[in-house]
Parts: structure tokens; C-alpha cells; sequence
């Protein structure tokens, strides 16, 4: 958001703009990724801290850019989805631009991927 400092604060209306989103498909993550807990302060007002906003950005990324399904994001990020344990480790934090990537971390994260859509 340009309005706003980096690091500030959401609210779920901000966050929802910025992705282009209703707030209530945000609410609806909300009950399906654990992980994605804004603050709630008096009158259940939400307030996204900087590492809700990424996940929110990542999750609308999977869905909506890559094409995962609400479950197949779930075992992504570790959860526990129909009460079976995920067997995907955590997508790793993205790498600084101009950082070197670890090539063998990335075919390791790729055979963890094709084991869990195996295991689907």
C-alpha cells in the first residue's frame, strides 16, 4: 500500500484492496490457515501484521496464480488437513534478490511437492 509505511498495520478492507479481494474470502482463509491470525481489537476489528500480509499474498498467489486448491495450499503451508498431518514441510521465505539459491534446497522443497501430491 503506498499510503502507508512499510510494516504497518492492515486493516482487512485495506489488505482486500490490495489484492484485489472481498474481505470475505479473507475471513474464509482465516477459518481454513491457521497460521493467518490478524489482530483482533475491540469490536472484532481485524489489524494484518507485516507477516499476515505476506501470507495472505502468498496464499492468493498459490490459489490464484498458480492454481492450487484450498487444500493443496493447506498441505503446502503444513497444516492439518481432514485430520491427516500434511506431509509438505513450509514453502521457504522467498530469497533476497541477487542472493544465491541453493540448488540442492530447491530440489529438495521439489521432492517434498511431488510426495505430497502423490500421497493425494
Amino acid at each position: 500500500m503506498a499510503d502507508k509505511a512499510e510494516g504497518a498495520f492492515l486493516t482487512i478492507s485495506e489488505l482486500a484492496d490490495d489484492l484485489g479481494l472481498p474481505q470475505h474470502i479473507l475471513r474464509y482463509w482465516e477459518s481454513r490457515f491457521p497460521q493467518l491470525r490478524p489482530l483482533q481489537r475491540a469490536g472484532k476489528r481485524r489489524y494484518y501484521r507485516p507477516e499476515d500480509v505476506a501470507l495472505a499474498r502468498k496464499i492468493h498467489s498459490l490459489l490464484n496464480q498458480e492454481g492450487y486448491t484450498i487444500k493443496g495450499v493447506q498441505k503446502l503451508l503444513g497444516n492439518k488437513a481432514n485430520g491427516a498431518t500434511a506431509t509438505a514441510a513450509p514453502a521457504p521465505a522467498p530469497a533476497e534478490t541477487g542472493s544465491f539459491t541453493d540448488i540442492g534446497a530447491l530440489r529438495r522443497i521439489r521432492a517434498q511437492l511431488a510426495d505430497a501430491l502423490a500421497s493425494a
